[in-house]
């Protein structure tokens, strides 16, 4: 039988101390990003996390609802409130999902918005919560002290490879190969993919299958790679962003046939930004995007795009919640829900 690891041994494996190794695997603060994650790094791969069991949340709560009578509590986890809100067209159709879900359910909510500094054990009383739906990106020091507390977890929109989940993405990889391979179908054969692929998991995974089907189909991929890192959290910043690139294709010559947006709101400034300088969608340069916001639909020409069932994404995270609280050793589970390309007015047969 193996013997048990030791935080003393990740700490001599790293060159810290023990009470550093502690502080970042409680998910406390007062330790830099680069230190917590060789942290977590070792702690993963000496399995460490993996003998730490988590605490029987489910049957805690039970207890406590017995006791006290009150319904009980799913922490809903926004840490990004400047986009990340109930007002978002995107993000806050997948906490509408969550909140028709728990109404079934009967089961009460609480919405954390704050970007937590502190201990977040402080915010809550892990008695009285029976589970966590983490929306979007959250950082792995509050991950941990999720973890830490036992409670079940189920992650929409985002990963961590260090502190393994439940989680639910769309399709994205599959969802965009079927948007480049119309591109294809249709002649295009200069593309260009648009959106900062550090962003988040489901822009990268967009980009690989954007790419993906540009390699089977041996159509060079020439992409320019100012349009996958520039910075930008609303569109006005967004289209400050691109439109020095744009016009700078334009300058060039270098223009692609088509571009192949990470998302709706990516896709209508670029749209705006081709318009104000007079090139014609779809006649000279068609444009895609993904999610189907209502302004896809709203925009002139509107904007051919992947329909995210936004609602569906929220329901089935309670769903997968509520499985992982009734069998919480059983194998962790990504769910990936399929999408529907919606052809408009911005796409058409390369020039």
């Amino acid at each position: 039988m193996s013997k048990k690891v030791t935080m003393q041994q990740i700490a001599d494996h790293i060159g810290i101390s023990k009470f550093a190794v502690s502080k970042a695997l409680s998910g406390k603060p007062g330790v830099s990003p680069e230190t917590r994650e060789k942290i977590i790094n070792a702690a993963t791969q000496f399995g460490y996390l993996a003998q730490k069991r988590s605490k029987p949340a489910s049957r805690r709560a039970e207890q406590n609802k017995a006791q006290t009578g009150q319904p009980n509590t799913i922490i809903v986890l926004l840490p990004n409130v400047r986009y990340q809100n109930r007002q978002s067209v995107y993000w806050g159709r997948i906490v509408d999902g969550i909140t028709n879900a728990l109404k079934q359910h009967e089961l009460g909510m609480m919405i954390v918005t704050e970007q937590i500094a502190d201990n977040f054990a402080q915010l809550i009383n892990p008695k009285a919560v029976l589970g966590l739906v983490g929306v979007g990106l959250i950082s792995n020091q509050q991950l941990l002290e999720v973890r830490n507390l036992g409670l079940p977890f189920v992650l929409v929109d985002h990963e961590d490879l260090l502190i393994p989940s439940d989680v639910l993405f769309m399709n994205n990889y599959e969802c965009m190969r079927r948007v480049a391979n119309y591109l294809l179908g249709r002649g295009h054969r200069k593309l260009q993919f648009v959106g900062n692929i550090r962003f988040s998991r489901s822009f990268q995974d967009r980009w690989l299958g954007f790419r993906s089907m540009l390699e089977e189909n041996g159509v060079p991929l020439v992409q320019d790679p100012r349009l996958l890192e520039f910075e930008g959290d609303d569109r006005s910043e967004m289209a400050a962003a691109l439109e020095p690139v744009l016009k700078d294709l334009a300058a060039r010559k270098e223009l692609p046939t088509s571009f192949v947006c990470a998302n709706d709101s990516i896709a209508i400034c670029v749209m705006g930004l081709l318009m104000n300088m007079n090139i014609d969608i779809p006649a000279a340069c068609s444009v895609t995007g993904f999610d189907n916001i209502d302004d896809a639909a709203l925009f002139n020409p509107s904007l051919s795009t992947v329909h995210v069932n936004k609602e569906a994404l929220g329901q089935r995270a309670v769903e997968t919640l509520l499985r992982r609280i009734g069998h919480p050793d059983g194998p962790k589970e990504k769910i990936l829900l399929a999408g529907d390309f919606l052809i408009r007015e911005s796409t058409a047969a390369a020039p």
